[in-house]
């Protein structure tokens, strides 16, 4: 892969959430784009039921190498960001294990507070939705529980974590402290353009793809999903958005009609529910705008036929693998861009911070 030119960072206006002021990171069009991979390794559930710290199943993690595989053969390094179902159950970490042997992945955090102990109870089962968001938590047990996981990773998986993401992309007002605190380099938990609020979590409606510093002295990295709208009437998605995800507009189909006549639709770069198409018109739509730095994700029960909504049976299996391995031959080739990490993007950008 060619190696980028790298304009100079440009100093944007600072976002405010939850209480931080979060420093946006914009490189210059001469930067060839950069594509990391995060894996949500995490237990089964059906995610249509209510929370159940039961659910503990991870048969999936042993399904991992129909993916690694691809990885491996373009050089691509994923990181698993591990919940503790996985990180607490040999068959969960026996199989990331094998592949961190052979320095093939790193190790990341997914803190699920459902199934993460310590639990407080009187709160928890109280409201259960609401404590689905980890950043909903009290602050002292937000912080217990992801100690308990970073912990739990490191003792079986021999690796102690430096990138998280919070499940349900629940971060709250004391989740960057707690980061910085247990000494995480690297945040990747926000989806951008997105208010979770009416489901009791984050909104994240100001903040863009871009990454960003925050923490103390700016030395922690944020790199947020890679998503966004595409179509004619993109630029009103504020106004459309929550409009478009309304149960009743859904009913009616209109959303599907809207995307299908390329009027607008919000897109994830990831191939669990997303085809092919959208998700290179996603990357050429946020390179457009001057998006360098792209992060494809799923989750690892996806590899499992039957553990997820996206993938049914073995021929939604192949067709998932398929699309996963077209995107990254077309990211390389067509685009010029290479694979990198969390790790080595925090590296690369520390290397060019303003004096």
């Amino acid at each position: 892969m060619p190696t980028p030119k790298v304009a100079a960072l440009s100093l944007l206006a600072p976002v405010s959430f939850l209480g931080q002021h979060l420093q946006p990171i914009a490189l210059g069009r001469d930067t060839a784009p950069m594509l990391q991979v995060i894996v949500d390794a995490e237990e089964e559930f059906d995610w249509s039921q209510p929370f159940d710290r039961r659910n503990l199943a991870v048969e999936n993690l042993a399904h991992q190498e129909k993916a690694q595989r691809i990885f491996e053969r373009y050089g691509v390094r994923p990181t698993y960001v591990v919940d503790y179902a996985v990180a607490s159950q040999e068959q969960g970490f026996a199989p990331l294990r094998a592949i961190v042997a052979r320095d093939a992945a790193d190790i990341g955090a997914h803190l699920q507070p459902w199934i993460n102990p310590p639990f407080d109870d009187a709160q928890e089962r109280a409201e259960p939705t609401r404590s689905s968001f980890p950043g909903n938590l009290p602050p002292e047990l937000e912080h217990a529980k992801l100690r308990l996981l970073t912990d739990a990773i490191e003792a079986n998986l021999g690796v102690r974590p430096t990138v998280y993401r919070a499940g349900r992309y629940g971060l709250g007002p004391s989740s960057f402290e707690m980061l910085d605190a247990l000494g995480y380099e690297i945040d990747a938990s926000v989806l951008p353009h997105i208010d979770l609020s009416a489901k009791h979590g984050p909104n994240f409606a100001a903040i863009g793809p871009e990454p960003f510093w925050f923490g103390g002295g700016r030395k922690r990295l944020g790199i947020p999903l890679s998503a966004g709208f595409t179509g004619v009437f993109a630029r009103h998605h504020r106004a459309l958005d929550p409009l478009m995800n309304h149960r009743l507009v859904e009913a009616a189909r209109v959303k599907a009609a809207a995307s299908r006549f390329g009027l607008f639709d919000r897109v994830c770069l990831s191939p669990e529910g997303f085809t092919l198409a959208e998700q290179k018109r996603l990357t050429r739509h946020l390179l457009a705008r001057g998006q360098r730095i792209f992060n494809l994700s799923y989750h690892s029960p996806s590899l499992l036929p039957g553990s997820t909504p996206y993938i049914r049976d073995a021929e939604q299996l192949e067709h998932f693998l398929d699309q996963l391995e077209a995107y990254l031959v077309w990211f390389a080739g067509e685009l010029g861009g290479r694979f990198t990490t969390p790790v080595e993007i925090k590296q690369f950008l520390d290397a060019r911070k303003p004096a």
